[in-house]
């Protein structure tokens, strides 16, 4: 399986394909990594150094993995930070060319836009993009619970909620279809994943996951590892674990269940090291062999 993504890079720590990278790796994985930044850290530190790569800059990139014949050989596109709605285009420009080349390739969508303790810190016009342009393109959108808030324009407070906010983009993104995800054997996925969702419901000390389809939604829950403050990088590392799983088997409930189980493994570790950095090279065994594993139970069909 080869993945090109399409992500920011940090040189300390794991955001972005730093996180993603290493992760789709250790799974079996060839990624084809393209940096939208090259920073020397995540910006929650509060400064860093680097720079944004100007959107020819990473066109340049893309055409040369197509004259490669890469798009051919690409099974899936994983897009993660948008810095302007202008490389947005150009992602989705570049998914339209590897469905040309190989129809079953999926595109996995991580519209990464902030979370309830850093509020929105995105540009404007993202957030837009990701709701009227990019979700009508993924066959996987992997929101948190704040970034699903955004998408569907309210408040969610209830595991109905959640699931008819997800299938509300859902909708929105069929009736958008011009039909190039059409392959010989049909309509290929669509999938919202809630990476992480507490509501009214969730018993202290835990947190749930929500995968839902147009037909049936799954949730897992996990203990909630209380890290202060949070590490960054946890939804990409999600995003890629749940996208390798799934092009493995093509199954979300056993994808949720896996990429939730070793994001679980990693938060552990990362807690037990007292770090702020994910643990994801002291604890790639959890990666693909998790210490515990959680399974996910269907909550309608």
């Amino acid at each position: 399986m080869n993945i090109l993504s399409i992500q920011s890079h940090v040189s300390y720590g794991y955001v972005g394909n730093s996180a993603a990278v290493f992760t789709l790796q250790r799974l079996g994985l060839t990624v084809w990594p393209i940096h939208t930044v090259a920073f020397s850290n995540h910006t929650g530190y509060g400064d860093w150094t680097g720079q944004v790569f100007n959107v020819d800059h990473i066109k340049d990139l893309i055409e040369g993995l197509a004259a490669r014949d890469a798009f051919r050989r690409c099974d899936a596109v994983l897009s993660g930070y948008i810095g302007a709605p202008e490389l947005g285009e150009v992602v989705l420009e570049t998914v339209r060319r590897v469905r040309a080349a190989n129809p079953q390739a999926l595109f996995a969508c991580d519209p990464v836009m902030g979370d309830f303790d850093t509020g929105l810190y995105v540009n404007e016009g993202i957030p837009d993009f990701f709701k009227e342009e990019a979700a009508a393109k993924a066959n996987i959108l992997t929101p948190n619970h704040f970034e699903l808030e955004i998408l569907a324009g309210g408040k969610i407070s209830t595991l109905a909620g959640a699931i008819a906010a997800a299938r509300q983009l859902l909708n929105w993104a069929a009736t958008q279809d011009t039909g190039e995800q059409v392959t010989g054997e049909g309509q290929q996925p669509k999938i919202v994943l809630i990476t992480s969702f507490q509501h009214d419901q969730t018993p202290a000390g835990e947190i749930e996951m929500v995968a839902v389809t147009a037909d049936r939604a799954w949730r897992l829950v996990t203990p909630f590892v209380p890290l202060s403050p949070a590490p960054n990088g946890s939804g990409d590392t999600v995003c890629a674990l749940f996208l390798a799983h799934y092009l493995s088997h093509g199954d979300p409930c056993r994808a949720l269940s896996q990429a939730g189980s070793a994001i679980y493994s990693v938060m552990s570790a990362t807690g037990a090291a007292g770090s702020r950095e994910l643990q994801l090279i002291e604890a790639q065994d959890r990666l693909a062999d998790p210490e515990v594993s959680f399974n996910a139970e269907l909550v309608e069909e």
